[in-house]
């Protein structure tokens, strides 16, 4: 059995690390895995069975009945807590509100780092494209493939300013600021560790972005 090749995939927010690794992921015809996803996910829990997401207590307490399933194809995927398909839940302002102070506790990490591993060992695809904050050096260090996929701070805030309607442009700028300092304390994900490859698409729209990505990909796995 031909072994999975795993791209790890880091990044800062707005980076367009969801967006590039499913388009890469597709045209590869690779899962992919949104890991961020789970933290939203059990934010939601949380929110959900009305704990308080600042007791870390509380939190880690819930973790042996978080009964969190994520789909990995990229065109088809969905999230689920227990029999409760959340996928369009996990992206309330409710639960962003919450997911720093759980995110941010180490026992919730090690937690899904495991269940990470979990997913990608069962991987039936000849690859699969894992992105997220810390992937390239906890969750998959060891992978063939790792990249950190970067973009100045003001090409960043433009592209996420664009994607969320509604939000002003200083609004987005200052929540991203907000969410990079919050989770540096946690992950370096704005420096490229040893064997990672920079992807910088400050120059770059999306497709040349996503061209950018499958090149180091066929480069370091020769695919």
């Amino acid at each position: 059995m031909t072994e999975t090749i795993v791209v790890a995939v880091d990044g800062p927010a707005g980076s367009g690390k969801s967006s590039v690794s499913k388009a890469a992921a597709r045209r590869l015809g690779w899962a992919y895995l949104d890991t961020g996803a789970a933290y939203r996910a059990l934010s939601w829990y949380v929110v959900a069975r009305r704990l308080d997401p600042t007791d870390p207590g509380a939190v880690i307490n819930a973790l042996p009945d978080f009964d969190y399933r994520i789909g990995t194809d990229p065109d088809t995927y969905h999230v689920f807590v227990g029999e409760d398909d959340v996928t369009e839940a996990i992206r309330t302002p409710e639960v962003t509100a919450v997911v720093a102070p759980i995110a941010r506790l180490p026992e919730v990490r090690t937690f899904l780092t495991g269940l990470f591993r979990d997913i990608i060992r069962h991987t039936d695809r000849g690859g699969i494209v894992v992105e997220g904050r810390d992937i390239t050096t906890v969750v998959c260090p060891d992978a063939p493939v790792r990249i950190l996929l970067t973009a100045d701070e003001a090409v960043r805030m433009a592209r996420r300013s664009a994607e969320l309607t509604g939000h002003s442009p200083a609004h987005v700028g200052e929540a991203l600021r907000r969410r990079d300092a919050a989770d540096s304390r946690v992950v370096d994900f704005m420096n490229a560790a040893d064997g990672v490859t920079t992807v910088d698409s400050t120059e770059l729209d999306f497709d040349q972005t996503v061209d950018a990505v499958i090149q180091v990909v066929q480069k370091a796995a020769h695919v």
